[in-house]
């Protein structure tokens, strides 16, 4: 499985910008990571592909919302409010079906990634 992000860049706090992650064939879940310099790879999102179930962190819920579309391979991550410490390198992540329909939290819950996408929110 390849995963391919796009939709990273620059912006002011409280702009918005949209994430893109396209999968070459579907994956049981498909999660959105990001890692700040520095900084451990935190989950930020992640979807069932079957049903659309979605399990959000707690630090983004409410500023961004998880969606696909099944008919394109592909997840969307639509951040609005940006703040400064939103600036990372955002991972896409695919979960074997093997592995269950589980949203893991963890890094190693997932076998697939994607290069990154740098998202940098100034102030």
């Amino acid at each position: 499985v390849q995963l391919g992000e796009s939709g990273g860049g620059e912006v002011q706090a409280g702009g918005s910008l949209r994430l893109s992650c396209l999968a070459s064939r579907r994956t049981a879940v498909m999660a959105w990571f990001r890692q700040a310099p520095g900084k451990d790879r935190e989950f930020v999102s992640g979807v069932t592909w079957n049903d659309g179930s979605t399990s959000v962190s707690d630090s983004v819920k409410g500023r961004f919302t998880l969606s696909r579309d099944t008919a394109k391979n592909t997840m969307y991550l639509q951040m609005n409010n940006l703040k400064p410490e939103d600036t990372a390198v955002y991972y896409c992540a695919g979960r074997n079906w093997e592995r269950g329909l589980i949203i893991s939290r963890s890094v190693s819950g997932y076998d697939y990634w994607g290069q990154g996408t740098q998202v940098t929110v100034s102030s």
